[in-house]
């Protein structure tokens, strides 16, 4: 049996650097089982019979986060045979928080204080021996970002590891605490693993709903332990919870007290501290902020001269996927003798699927790179902490900021950045609505209806990031007023680290796993899609033979959009080009100019904007008409690349359902009202069913939107209730 290491601690505390270091190439990355939380594991470099695995970063065992869930849940009930713990040596009074409560699950702990290279260069002084024994537990020093000290931290656990505790836990709690939760480890000694004894004991004085469901104990015995625990709260006028948390700090403080010794002055400001005076500043923090995010856009999806991601993408799209593979797949395909359906398959089908999965990449890895570096440098958890205060108001966390800003180059790592948020729930709602920002693809859309329509005006593309915007705000306050998404925000607990140079191992480690993910999750699903949607495009009846058709007025894809054409009738593009522009829209946003010119009759070639076909749009679109059909490809399903990252991180079909069901009903319903309302005003809608219902649409969004939340206090309530059926 390999022997398995834990690896935990806090976020930022060189936990995945350390995990790098021990395990170079040897590693697996996924997701843990039914959840989007991802799952780091591998084998120490020469051990092939030893197993780390990286738990997400955690401030606790409290199950407040996905992540803390998941940590929690590996640790009971895997049970590996030792915990390495990584401990940040330069704010180590915060990091031993979760060491103890590891130490109290009966696992061997070796712990890890890193950063130690910056605790010296602040001329501070930790007593590894002293704080050994007042845990109980073997410690060592490390540096991860430069490598002191990992392999002998690593090879101590491996020592360590299935060996029984020899050491006595550490006293942790005193007075009436300490005899409360022994009376309560005496009373439930016979229902649990005697190694999680103490652990359990603490979480059932805590109150813990989760271990309360689990152990279901008697309710006499319920009640007799919830007396002890009410007998502590009078006494100590607090609620049992917070009683644990002070005590435990109080304990902490006492360690650090006995084997630390800070040389800095605690009033005196670092490096970092002097930084965030400025980057996090109320007024300078969003213009520093914008100027940032500007730069970064403008290398990996600008249009300048600097945008090396644009470039890159543009080569792969034109002269790659466009000049050099398809004409010599053909090529080779046709010398072999293939049929022209085959012919057809391989190279419209396939090569064209892979080819706009891949033509993305270039320019997501120059993202992914950038907002690695200011990931590990520490600048974007302030960006979070600096959203924080506008976006809780909408109720979506400050870290949602990030996916949105990002959808505006592209959707796919726009949602992809989703998975920095903790909270399940914000996570979601955040992948449901990053996808209404109009991304780049979707610019043709938007430049060929203002050049057509609109004469040109720019205020058409601000009107379509203002809507985008509007919906994201509306979508926030409407869904938080549902019992899937209820509740306030997760409560905004992020580690401000210490600003220093990236790791470019990790930044480089960190743009190919994002990368690499992308291609073959949302590639696999964009390739089945494309395929599905060359055979409707391609094959049809003509003269009563089913077959290849040359002209796609004679389609499966014409005559499906025919049918279905009635369901757009309401918003005003109700003909079955339109319908099918926005079939092939899903594949990708941009082919939707070049559906439109093609079914339109335009046999030349089409540039972005689809200039070549302006003076074409106006017989077949009015400018509300144009409008309607443009707001409703904006905010609709977003494109399979995008379909595959939203079901990569969702990590469950039918919430990917709900998810595009979601936007694809919201773009319906806005479409509705644009066409209806509007076409009442300027005359040309009749007043009649459609309108009555887009007025309906109306009402009921206003009243969603000033409605009270029914579900305010209900978490509370439902925690009151527990604990009053237990104290019966």
């Amino acid at each position: 049996m390999p022997i398995k290491i834990a690896l935990a601690g806090n976020p930022n505390c060189g936990k995945t650097t350390l995990f790098n270091h021990l395990t170079g190439a040897n590693q697996y990355v996924g997701n843990w089982p039914g959840v989007t939380v991802e799952k780091k594991e591998g084998r120490l470099k020469s051990h092939d019979d030893v197993i780390i695995q990286d738990l997400p970063g955690i401030y606790s065992l409290s199950p407040y986060t996905l992540e803390e869930v998941v940590a929690r849940n590996y640790l009971v009930t895997e049970k590996p045979d030792v915990i390495l713990n990584i401990i940040d040596g330069t704010n180590i009074e915060r990091n031993l928080y979760l060491t103890t409560q590891l130490i109290e699950l009966g696992i061997p702990v070796v712990m890890a204080v890193n950063m130690i290279d910056l605790v010296r260069k602040n001329g501070d002084r930790i007593d590894v021996k002293k704080l050994g024994a007042a845990l109980g537990c073997e410690v060592h020093t490390i540096s991860a970002l430069k490598g002191e000290g990992c392999i002998e931290a690593a090879e101590a656990a491996v020592k360590l590891a299935g060996k029984p505790r020899t050491a006595e836990l550490p006293h942790v709690f005193t007075g009436s605490v300490e005899h409360a939760i022994a009376h309560i480890e005496e009373s439930i000694s016979d229902k649990v693993d005697p190694g999680l004894l103490r652990w359990y004991a603490i979480k059932l004085f805590e109150r813990d709903e989760k271990v309360q469901q689990q152990l279901a104990l008697p309710a006499d015995l319920a009640r007799h332990i919830d007396q002890h625990i009410a007998d502590c709260e009078k006494e100590l006028d607090d609620d049992a919870e917070s009683i644990i948390t002070n005590q435990r700090y109080t304990y902490i403080a006492g360690v650090v007290a006995k084997s630390v010794a800070k040389k800095r002055a605690v009033h005196s400001l670092t490096t970092s501290d002097k930084i965030d005076r400025v980057v996090t500043n109320r007024i300078a923090a969003l213009p520093i902020f914008a100027l940032v995010m500007a730069a970064v856009y403008a290398i990996a999806m600008g249009g300048t001269p600097i945008s090396i991601g644009t470039m890159a993408t543009e080569w792969t799209n034109e002269v790659l996927f466009g000049e050099i593979v398809p004409p010599a797949v053909e090529g080779f395909l046709t010398s072999i003798g293939c049929a022209d359906w085959l012919v057809s398959l391989i190279n419209d089908g396939i090569v064209t699927g892979v080819g706009a999965v891949l033509g993305f990449v270039p320019q997501m890895l120059v993202l992914f790179f950038l907002l690695s570096i200011l990931e590990d440098v520490g600048y974007m958890a302030r960006i979070a902490f600096i959203m924080d205060r506008i976006f809780r108001k909408f109720g979506l966390s400050g870290k949602s900021f990030i996916p949105m800003l990002i959808g505006t180059g592209c959707g796919v790592p726009g949602v992809m950045a989703s998975r920095t948020i903790e909270n399940d729930r914000d996570r979601k709602m955040t992948i449901m609505t990053t996808c209404f920002i109009p991304c780049g693809a979707k610019m043709p859309i938007i430049g060929l209806f203002a050049g057509a329509i609109f004469g040109g005006s720019t205020l058409v593309a601000v009107s379509a990031y203002f809507i985008g915007v509007a919906a994201i705000i509306v979508s926030g306050i409407i869904l938080k007023k549902t019992k899937m998404f209820a509740g306030d925000p997760a409560p905004f607990v992020m580690e401000l680290p210490a600003y220093h140079i990236p790791a470019w191992g990790n930044v480089l480690r960190a743009t190919w796993e994002r990368g690499w993910s992308f291609i073959k999750r949302a590639g696999t699903v964009i390739l089945a899609s494309t395929v599905v949607l060359w055979f409707l495009q391609g094959f049809g009846f003509t003269d009563g033979a089913f077959g290849m058709v040359e002209d796609n007025n004679n389609s499966l894809l014409a005559a499906i959009g025919g049918a279905v054409s009635f369901v757009f009738a309401p918003l005003g593009f109700g003909t079955w080009q339109a319908t099918v522009a926005t079939v092939t829209g899903l594949i990708a946003k941009e082919n939707v100019v070049a559906t439109l010119a093609q079914l339109f009759g335009y046999a030349g070639e089409v540039s972005e904007n689809g200039e070549e076909i302006w003076g074409l749009i106006p017989t077949h679109f009015t400018a509300l008409t144009a409008y309607s059909f443009m707001i409703f490809n904006l905010l609709c399903a977003p494109c399979f690349a995008a379909m595959g990252a939203i079901k990569r991180e969702m990590n469950n079909g039918k919430w990917t359902a709900f998810a595009i069901g979601y936007m694809c009903v919201f773009a319906y319903a806005v479409s509705l009202m644009v066409y209806q309302i509007g076409g009442l005003i300027t005359g040309e809608v009749s007043f009649g069913i459609g309108t009555v219902a887009a007025l309906i649409v109306l009402a009921g969004m206003i009243w969603m939107l000033v409605r009270k939340n029914p579900y305010d206090g209900k978490e509370e309530q439902t925690l009151k209730a527990s604990r009053m059926e237990a104290a019966r």
